[in-house]
């Protein structure tokens, strides 16, 4: 308990005083609320999704674990409240780290409160299924933003004394078979791509544990892929964490600890009496059962979870939900605004439609694990997914926002009545869905159900229509040309509603921008068919045969989301990085300074971005670089980005340094990162379409 000693030391000190039983009830869980063989010490736990003992004689800890993609889920079971934030791919929309921050912060400080010291978070698989139903969960499509975006809130969820960590390491980018999928991917592609994602959000966050994926990477299952996890994640990058297994994702004893899986969830199927025996039989050196403890010991000192122990007491409601609007403000995009049908002024508006389902009382949220239970309510449980609806009223909060307008509501169901109060209405605002979950895809791109049909009758009755998306991704718009306005809310949690009225009505100026293409059917991707796996493999799979079963090949390879639309030349419906406001900004005097650093050159540039309109705002100046055409790269890649806040008429030169890496390939050969020869050209713009400054420059 010196608290002088480093991690590394102090967690020496505690291996050499366990015993090996004491070793082995280290690095498994004791059980799940989700089935499955529980140990009697799950009465221990403190009611999350994954409990492991610790040793409590000489002053170690019990990880109490708790699912917290946006919000700390089973608050309710716990008899407590908690705040649900915009979903993380709504949280990439605001592409600010600072925001980053405040959502990791906000989430830890709630862990703590309801008893937690780890989070089951931080998820940075990258967009390459369109259709993948966890997409709300991670970050977007590009591994620069999404890298920073995890980093930054690993990092202050951390600073709250919580154990961090990234997932689902790697490639986990469809639902669909998840279990006996592998997926297949060239190293080069691999590294540049999905876990280039994880790599900058390891540099920025430092993560004191990942989670393991169910799929397979190139032919093993992750959690037992030496390339993954030994030679890139440990030895590669230094990471002094531990890795712990997705829930069930555990396959083997010898193999997955010598590939470095550190930790068995939720039980100990084959890291309990298994690996003792393993052990004792020499068929796991003793020395690397030690360096799985070590490594768990090491973060949990690491983090401050032995030396801030938990004291659960009362979340601040009302700082949680300030900040949830606060960050939901920032996450909404305006994809539409039609002869400036938007913001609403409420002196002139005389009446207004309000349509959509639960439109009258609430907004969607995602589902599976990362679920939050409503306030005063249970969520159902994910194996029986159900829609979960929070309640915060789109209706309520627009009424407000117009008290001296006649606001009505028009469930959608009943298309003449739905209609009809759009004919009689100055403006008709239609709030539509697209519910996704973990352990499901959805099977296109489409609004569910009658809601593009409601879209276009409702347009078709009133010029003056509104559409706000509360979505878990990118969906196809067929009427995108007969509405005068598009909003995209995402999943805007707990108080969704009113940072959406707050944007309709103009008393904050949107500034978030797309962190994911919104295409224009599912035949422009790269897959227009999802691979999932047929009858026969998924009996395969349940009679016990070695996985994984069936491959998906990933042979877009480098080209991820924009990248890809870019290569294949390809019309999109809204282009990554885009996003309107309601004002305008032009952008100037581009320049470029290059100098060595440590991995190569970088680059420094300089811009100037002034506000032209008539209000104050914020925008996203975003940077492109494309490398020399020996490279064999897509034509652009997102190297950098600034928000800079304007007011009306004022202009601001803006910094963005550029590091060696975002500037290199990935070279197999040498199994490092390298720099190109030759002219490369910087891009500077509103989005990865809207570029209108170019400078280059030579690397010799």
């Amino acid at each position: 308990m010196n608290t002088s000693l480093t991690p590394d030391q102090r967690a020496g000190l505690v291996l050499k005083e366990l015993t090996l039983d004491e070793k082995i009830l280290l690095i498994h869980g004791q059980g799940s609320p989700f089935g499955g063989p529980v140990s009697p010490n799950i009465l221990l736990s403190n009611g999350g999704d994954g409990f492991s003992l610790g040793v409590p004689r000489l002053g170690i800890p019990a990880l109490q674990m708790i699912g917290s993609a946006y919000g700390v889920r089973f608050s309710a079971t716990n008899g407590r409240y908690s705040t649900a934030l915009p979903s993380n791919l709504a949280s990439t929309a605001n592409w600010n780290p600072e925001a980053a921050c405040e959502y990791g912060a906000l989430i830890g400080r709630e862990e703590r409160a309801q008893g937690y010291n780890m989070s089951l978070a931080g998820g940075v698989d990258l967009a390459r299924e369109y259709r993948n139903g966890r997409n709300f969960e991670y970050h977007g499509e590009d591994p620069i933003l999404a890298g920073t975006i995890v980093g930054h809130r690993v990092r202050c969820e951390q600073d709250q004394h919580i154990l961090g960590e990234l997932k689902h390491y790697a490639v986990n980018d469809q639902e669909s078979g998840r279990g006996i999928v592998n997926s297949v991917l060239g190293k080069r592609a691999l590294r540049e791509t999905d876990l280039l994602a994880f790599e900058i959000g390891n540099e920025i966050g430092h993560p004191w544990a990942y989670m393991c994926a169910y799929n397979g990477i190139n032919g093993d299952y992750s959690c037992e892929n030496q390339y993954a996890l030994n030679d890139v994640l440990k030895k590669e990058w230094g990471f002094q964490g531990f890795v712990l297994s997705d829930w069930g994702g555990t396959h083997s004893t010898a193999k997955a600890s010598a590939a470095g899986l550190d930790m068995e969830q939720p039980d100990e199927g084959f890291y309990g009496a298994a690996m003792k025996k393993a052990v004792q039989d020499g068929k796991v050196p003793m020395a690397e059962l030690d360096d799985h403890v070590r490594r768990i010991l090491r973060a949990e000192f690491g983090s401050g979870i032995i030396d801030y122990p938990i004291h659960k007491f009362v979340v601040n409601v009302e700082e949680g939900l300030v900040i949830s609007r606060h960050l939901a403000e920032q996450s909404i995009v305006l994809l539409k605004n039609e002869l400036g049908a938007l913001p609403l002024d409420a002196a002139k508006v005389t009446s207004i439609a309000v349509i959509g389902e639960h439109a009258d009382e609430s907004m969607i949220s995602g589902g599976g694990s990362a679920q939050v239970d409503p306030e005063g309510s249970f969520a159902p449980a994910w194996e029986n997914p159900a829609h979960v609806w929070f309640p915060t009223s789109p209706f309520k909060s627009i009424a407000a926002k117009a008290p001296h307008a006649q606001v009505k509501f028009q469930f959608g169901a009943n298309l003449p009545a739905a209609t009809a109060l759009a004919k009689s209405s100055q403006v008709a605002i239609v709030f539509v869905h697209q519910w996704t979950s973990e352990a499901m895809d959805v099977p296109n791109l489409s609004l569910p159900g009658d809601q593009d049909k409601l879209i276009e009758a409702v347009a078709a009755a009133n010029p003056n229509t509104i559409v706000v998306l509360e979505t878990g991704a990118a969906v196809t718009m067929p009427w995108v040309n007969k509405v005068s306005g598009i909003v995209e809310a995402w999943y805007a949690g707990s108080k969704g509603a009113d940072a959406v009225a707050n944007i309709l009505f103009g008393d904050v100026n949107p500034s978030a921008k797309l962190p994911i293409t919104f295409p224009v059917s599912e035949a422009d991707l790269p897959h227009p068919q999802m691979t999932v796996p047929t009858p026969e493999v998924v009996k395969a799979e349940k009679d016990g045969k070695p996985g994984p079963l069936f491959d998906v090949n990933y042979d877009e390879g480098l080209k991820v989301g924009y990248k890809w639309f870019d290569a294949e030349k390809k019309p999109v419906l809204f282009p990554f990085g885009f996003g309107l406001s309601y004002t305008s900004y032009s952008y100037s005097g581009l320049k470029v300074a290059t100098g060595a650093q440590a991995g190569g050159t970088a680059a420094t540039v300089t811009l100037s971005v002034k506000n032209t309109g008539s209000r104050a705002g914020t925008e996203i100046a975003e940077v492109y670089a494309t490398l020399p055409a020996s490279a064999g790269e897509p034509p652009n890649r997102l190297v950098g980005w600034s928000r800079v806040s304007l007011k009306s008429g004022e202009t601001k030169e803006v910094k963005v340094t550029i590091e060696p890496k975002y500037l290199s390939i990935f070279d197999e050969t040498a199994n490092g990162w390298k720099q190109v020869p030759g002219i490369y050209s910087i891009r500077v713009g509103a989005s990865s379409r809207d570029l209108p400054l170019v400078t280059t420059f030579a690397l010799q």
